[in-house]
């Protein structure tokens, strides 16, 4: 038996949609199925979590442990985007200043949820072990290294670390004319 799913056990999730050439490991866990979309050429490993409204794009690596919770707000990963191993990704969390319960368990009435949509640019890179709060944006090209809290939107092609994260400097672009040769290849070969 394969580790990753066939075409056909991934039309039985019913996610939302599924492109084509789609790896997602067997011992990923999806909830919300119905919510989450899945682009072209992706890889989702071992022991991911993927809950909620989840829009993935093409050209996308989630490596192992990684978790996604998309809520209701959402999260958006573009096109050649990879986050590594044990990143957890919250697009709503509970409010933990006492204001209101918090867990699962607590009627929504004695809880207070806040949150925001999540989007990761083109070509971001999230090193292992970060955690993304709700309502940020990644920008494009944006590579963030190990062990990083983001908790606020980041600039466009740059280069980020620590906890929380700060701009250490910029990001080349060689990697578009790469993609651009990528997609050629591709068109020419069908």
């Amino acid at each position: 038996m394969d580790s990753f799913l066939t075409q056909e056990e991934l039309k039985q999730y019913g996610l939302k949609k599924i492109g084509k050439n789609v790896l997602l490991s067997r011992k990923a866990s999806i909830y919300g199925a119905s919510d989450i979309c899945i682009g072209d050429n992706v890889r989702i490993d071992d022991f991911c979590i993927l809950s909620g409204n989840i829009t993935i794009g093409s050209h996308v690596h989630i490596a192992a442990g990684v978790m996604l919770f998309g809520g209701e707000k959402g999260i958006e990963i573009d096109d050649f985007a990879g986050i590594s191993s044990r990143t957890a990704v919250y697009s709503e969390s509970d409010n933990y200043l006492g204001e209101a319960m918090t867990n699962p368990t607590i009627p929504e009435k004695y809880r207070k949820i806040e949150g925001g949509k999540i989007y990761f640019g083109r070509h971001v890179l999230i090193g292992t072990g970060c955690t993304v709060l709700p309502g940020v944006c990644i920008a494009e090209g944006t590579s963030v290294g190990a062990m990083s809290l983001i908790n606020k939107s980041l600039d466009p092609w740059s280069v980020y670390i620590g906890i929380p994260a700060r701009k250490i400097g910029g990001r080349e672009k060689e990697i578009l004319k790469m993609e651009k040769m990528l997609m050629e290849e591709a068109r020419d070969g069908e």
